[in-house]
């Protein structure tokens, strides 16, 4: 399975298009996680434009119709793993933290977080800690990045510069 993972696009209006690079990275993807603070919905109809499975958790910059749409968190299979998602609040050097917290005792194989714009990918204790980072902002980041996780009887996972 090929997951394509986004986040923090903070689109604010429903013409504002997504950087036509998503369309290739995530050409051929099984599903697409946006993993919060799209702020506008369209940003949804817009992924499913690529394929028609996209999920997403909602981020701090989201407003009430995006909140009433999406949950705070989730958790997805992917064939035999567990994926927990949450956008991610408060200091950036905290994440990793409150990701796991909120994932206590939930068994999964992969936390996908966002909020900081800045792409992680590291294993720590087992689980595999991914933040796509933004394609559209770099306020916090050097670079613009979406994220690629294949499953294939193991998680792999990268961040694609955009």
């Amino acid at each position: 399975m090929k997951i394509g993972v986004i986040s923090d696009t903070h689109i604010t209006d429903k013409n504002e298009e997504l950087p036509p690079k998503i369309n290739d990275v995530f050409k051929g993807v099984d599903m697409i996680i946006h993993v919060g603070d799209l702020v506008d919905l369209s940003v949804l109809e817009k992924l499913k434009k690529i394929c028609p499975n996209v999920k997403g958790v909602q981020g701090n910059m989201d407003p009430h119709e995006v909140r009433v749409v999406l949950p705070e968190k989730e958790i997805i299979s992917a064939g035999k793993f567990k994926i927990g998602v949450i956008h991610g609040i408060g200091a950036p050097a905290n994440l990793i933290e409150f990701a796991t917290e909120a994932f206590k005792n939930s068994h999964v194989d992969v936390i996908l977080f966002g909020h900081s714009h800045n792409g992680t990918n590291m294993v720590k204790d087992g689980i595999l800690y991914f933040n796509p980072g933004s394609p559209t902002d770099k306020i916090y980041a050097k670079i613009n990045s979406c994220g690629i996780i294949e499953t294939n009887g193991k998680i792999e996972a990268r961040i694609i510069r955009i």
